[in-house]
């Protein structure tokens, strides 16, 4: 499987996750989750799941005081409906990350580790995204503007002529649309100005 080398320099996001610790999955219940396993996630590498990557990794961080987060102990508040716009694919890209779900999601055992009924959409919220903690109800808002890494002016025409089926230009598509999601993700000069976080 070959995929842009930037993939690989996105610094993972550590968490703890109490459910794989009692079922034995990962060691101590600490695991990472890769840039790569979210575009695995989401089918796609784009400058809305590098969005919704780093308000995840931030938001955590900011919400557990630099401490390691608890997956699945996180609820999920997306401003938009589920249906409208990107909201769904940053919506479900945090909610993998965070370990939770709508009302599908697994329910618990014996009371403990519920994963369900904590991602909500169309929430009334100031920014696009909240995260609160299951055990003391702290909160952070979190708003995202990727027009500061602006696209190559080539990209538009590009992804018009591979629309209308000329494949010759589809490496070069590619390239330039990986470019922009790089530079979002490993320009953490810019994170300040692209990720804004309230309490």
């Amino acid at each position: 499987m070959r995929y842009p080398d930037f993939f690989d320099k996105v610094e993972p996001i550590k968490l703890y996750d109490p459910l794989s610790d009692f079922l034995g999955a990962f060691e101590n219940g600490e695991l990472e989750i890769t840039y790569l396993d979210v575009v695995k996630f989401a089918g796609h590498s784009c400058p809305t799941v590098a969005g919704a990557f780093l308000m995840a990794k931030l938001g955590l961080k900011n919400l557990f005081d630099g401490n390691l987060p608890t997956r699945g102990e996180v609820k999920v508040f997306i401003k938009g409906k589920k249906d409208e716009g990107v909201e769904g694919v940053i919506g479900n890209t945090i909610a993998f990350i965070c370990g939770v779900t709508d009302e599908a999601g697994f329910k618990g055992i014996g009371g403990k580790f519920n994963r369900a009924n904590k991602l909500f959409f169309n929430a009334d919220i100031p920014k696009e995204v909240r995260l609160q903690r299951v055990d003391n109800e702290k909160f952070v808002d979190i708003s995202y503007d990727p027009s500061i890494v602006p696209p190559n002016p080539d990209m538009k025409n590009l992804m018009q002529q591979l629309m209308m089926g000329n494949s010759s230009v589809k490496d070069e598509f590619g390239k330039v649309w990986q470019e922009r999601v790089e530079k979002i993700l490993l320009s953490k000069d810019l994170w300040e100005k692209m990720i804004k976080i309230n309490h």
